[in-house]
């Protein structure tokens, strides 16, 4: 598979010109799988840990067995606002309606999901068949009034016809009731080139999880894996951040959130903010 140069950013912050065309001023939220090891332990402690950091906006990553109603309760109690929220394909395939009404209950405007299962490599089969199962789960989403979307992991890059698998997914959903989710590492780790794919498919990525990747990973796996301390602060690794936050503006992403999953989150979460608020391009 041929891969993209990599992506590494090459202009420091102290070289920008003082006439550059714009500034990263979107607000950012959290992820708040991020922060799993923190809510399996206790709740309410991680959730005013999230506050702290200045968050608002939050990406759900299940209830830690809360009921919806006193998950979003405790959550709006701490100023804090669940946009959207990941539920799994498997639900999805076998009751998007129960996933639907669990979404509402929740307050979500975006419900999706990040994982397809597959054995092995990713194939043409899993694609259509995931793309079945997409549409079905929008159209129940919809008729609650929420996004559905697909977040992007990097196994999908497997080569078909004259692009990939994930131009096949892209094809096969209906405009008009899935929406997609570009996580930043899952598209350079396998070699791709964000900025390309922002551009080609416009409108359609509504929301994108700010994410780098350390230097010196090699790119090209599509195995949608890589060791959890590949994470690093935002800013730090390989990604041109300037370049893929004003192709997400133009392409009119709606909600930017940090995923870090890294053993080091909690101190590296408040790096990665600071580089935000200093980003221009």
């Amino acid at each position: 598979m041929k891969l993209f140069p990599r992506i590494i950013a090459s202009i420091g912050l102290a070289t920008l010109s003082a006439s550059a065309a714009g500034s990263f001023k979107e607000p950012v939220g959290l992820q708040l799988y991020s922060l799993r090891a923190e809510f399996t332990k206790n709740v309410p402690a991680a959730i005013e840990k999230v506050k702290g950091f200045g968050f608002r906006d939050v990406e759900l990553a299940g209830t830690y067995n809360l009921s919806p109603e006193t998950y979003l309760g405790m959550l709006k109690a701490a100023g804090l606002n669940p946009v959207a929220g990941h539920f799994g394909f498997d639900r999805y395939e076998k009751d998007p309606e129960g996933v639907a009404k669990e979404a509402k209950a929740l307050g979500l405007k975006f419900a999706g999901t990040a994982w397809i299962p597959h054995k092995g490599d990713f194939t043409e089969a899993d694609a259509r068949h995931a793309a079945e199962v997409f549409n079905k789960a929008g159209a129940a989403l919809k008729k609650q009034g929420i996004q559905f979307y697909y977040h992007v992991h990097g196994y999908e890059f497997q080569k078909h016809a004259d692009g990939t698998l994930f131009d096949l997914l892209m094809q096969e959903t209906k405009r008009d009731l899935v929406a997609y989710q570009m996580d930043v590492l899952w598209v350079v780790f396998p070699g791709q080139d964000p900025v390309g794919l922002l551009n080609k498919y416009g409108s359609r990525w509504q929301l994108m999880h700010i994410k780098d990747l350390k230097k010196g990973v090699k790119l090209g796996a599509l195995t949608g894996n890589t060791q959890l301390t590949n994470d690093v602060p935002i800013g730090t690794g390989q990604m041109d951040w300037p370049s893929i936050l004003k192709a997400a503006k133009k392409a009119g992403v709606k909600h930017y959130f940090i995923e870090d999953e890294s053993p080091t989150v909690l101190d590296q979460i408040p790096q990665s903010l600071k580089y935000l608020k200093t980003v221009s391009w």
